[in-house]
């Protein structure tokens, strides 16, 4: 065991010294992001090739003409965020419709040392789906067809691009739900919502992405195809990798196909939306709800009255459940069950027994279908709301749920008149969205907030990425959340498999931050 633990050590320094040394060289392009706190330096690999005519013949020859796009209006979109923060500069996106051709592609592009950036939906949050220079925009968008649907196991398998929202809509067809629900389902893409291992609504009834998903088809980056689709919800056959892909943001391979476990609809849906006097009420009605409503119980979200006063002014159609005067929290609360008359005399049972208890100060249960979707509008139509209102930071926080309002608190007491700080999120799953509105992008403002926010986080054992990933607004922050020991460990484990020249930017600034802790 000592001989094996030197070893492993042994293994570390290499890999660590052998990455960051042909990483880190001084003949590097540069590039900088003025998103920190800090500018982050990054840097251009000059082994990277940059596209030619003969590149894009050869990928015409693979696609065909309409799927090779090099027309630069036509890029524009595809280079930037939905936050519009992070820009790229890619000459070229190619749209496969089939694994076969992502494996083209990318066996390509590994022998000619052309860099490539996989991209869904494009609606990420931490610039982790666009270019950072030039590199070759793989988009998963043609890839939308449903492979097949077991109605007695509700096992579904599909393409990486098929978009969430068409995915909802074929299961309702078919007596089922998917277990994820995102306020971007709209455009955003399953492949991505695997590869940045995606939360959303219903994690507190359904869980996390590594529970319901039962198997991924992944295309890593000399081109081999990885397949790991099984259907089944039982195999101990050795490591189960497709956990490894699950969250990697598409750092190890290009998630192609995807089969997920997918629960039947019941016909019992209750929505309220209810008023808190203060957050520690908040937190025990969460409490309450669990024991209580543990069987039913599918959603249980908050935000504050900053938040809700924010999207009644700039959020198209958003009105006000309980008009007749501002309280400072407000739950959303969602039970899920198959007994309708049970259900709902449960639910009213509980909230009664609640505004009694001085837990609830006001509140009111959606009557029809139209009005519990206005309720999920002011919700899920927040990040809209907030785009809206000017520039905005944003943090996705994992936290201790007695915690998580803390850090709202103490940000608006740093930052005082000068920034609007919202705070909103899953309260059922201790996420905080931390969002902090001013009128314009500030540096001296965000001085303030970097790396304050982080290192409060890390100081109460929480994570700087709950569900967004890291992407590379936080790439460089993962030791925040993650120990040298164990970012090491991530990055041997990456280097084993065949590389994908876009993640260098990923490893790179991980590196940064961990080459100056020594090891023992």
């Amino acid at each position: 065991m000592e001989k094996w633990r030197a070893t492993s050590r042994h293994l570390l320094r290499h890999f660590s010294k052998d990455l960051f040394d042909r990483r880190m060289s001084p003949s590097f392009g540069t590039f900088n992001r003025q998103l920190s706190s800090v500018a982050t330096t990054i840097q251009r690999n000059p082994l990277f090739s940059s596209i030619n005519s003969d590149d894009i013949s050869h990928f015409k020859e693979i696609l065909g003409e309409k799927n090779v796009i090099h027309d630069e209006e036509k890029l524009v979109t595809a280079n930037m965020d939905w936050m519009r923060k992070y820009r790229g500069s890619s000459k070229l996106m190619l749209q496969p419709r089939t694994t076969e051709e992502v494996s083209q592609i990318l066996k390509y592009c590994n022998s000619r040392c052309l860099a490539v950036v996989p991209q869904g939906g494009n609606t990420g949050l931490v610039g982790g789906s666009v270019p950072v220079f030039d590199e070759v925009i793989i988009s998963t968008s043609s890839m939308s067809k449903i492979v097949s649907f077991d109605k007695v196991s509700g096992i579904l398998v599909c393409e990486a691009g098929c978009i969430l929202e068409n995915l909802v809509s074929f299961l309702d067809n078919q007596g089922f739900i998917m277990p994820l629900d995102l306020g971007a389902k709209g455009s955003c893409q399953i492949g991505g919502n695997v590869s940045t291992n995606a939360g959303g609504l219903r994690l507190v009834r359904y869980g996390s992405l590594h529970g319901n998903v039962l198997g991924l088809e992944v295309v890593l980056a000399n081109g081999t195809v990885l397949d790991m689709l099984r259907t089944l919800r039982k195999d101990n056959t050795g490591y189960d990798l497709k956990h490894l892909f699950i969250g990697s943001e598409g750092s190890l391979g290009i998630v192609s196909k995807v089969s997920m476990l997918t629960p039947p609809k019941l016909s019992s849906v209750n929505l309220a939306f209810l008023a808190c006097k203060d957050y520690s009420s908040c937190q025990k009605l969460l409490l309450a709800a669990k024991r209580k409503l543990g069987e039913i119980l599918s959603a249980f979200e908050f935000l504050d009255t900053q938040a809700l006063d924010l999207v009644l002014k700039h959020l198209e159609g958003a009105r006000n459940p309980l008009p007749t005067s501002m309280h400072n929290f407000y739950i959303l609360m969602e039970t899920t069950g198959s007994n309708e008359s049970y259900d709902k005399e449960k639910l009213e049972a509980f909230l009664l027994h609640s505004m009694e208890g001085g837990l609830i100060s006001d509140g009111v249960l959606a009557q029809d279908i139209n009005q519990a979707s206005s309720f999920w509008h002011i919700r899920e139509g927040l990040p809209e709301a907030l785009m809206k209102a000017g520039a905005v930071y944003k943090y996705d926080l994992s936290l201790p749920v007695e915690k998580m309002y803390d850090l709202v608190e103490e940000m608006r007491i740093r930052l005082g008149p000068a920034a609007n700080v919202v705070g909103y999120g899953h309260l059922g799953d201790s996420n905080l969205h931390l969002n902090i509105s001013t009128p314009q992008y500030d540096d001296a403002i965000l001085a303030q907030i970097e790396p304050f926010v982080y290192e409060w986080t890390s100081k109460h054992h929480g994570s700087i990425s709950a569900e967004h990933g890291l992407g590379l607004m936080k790439a460089d922050k993962i030791f925040y959340s993650k120990s040298p020991e164990t970012v090491s460990i991530i990055l041997v484990g990456s280097y084993l498999l065949p590389k994908s020249l876009c993640i260098d930017i990923v490893l790179l600034l991980a590196f940064k931050s961990i080459s100056m802790t020594k090891f023992p």
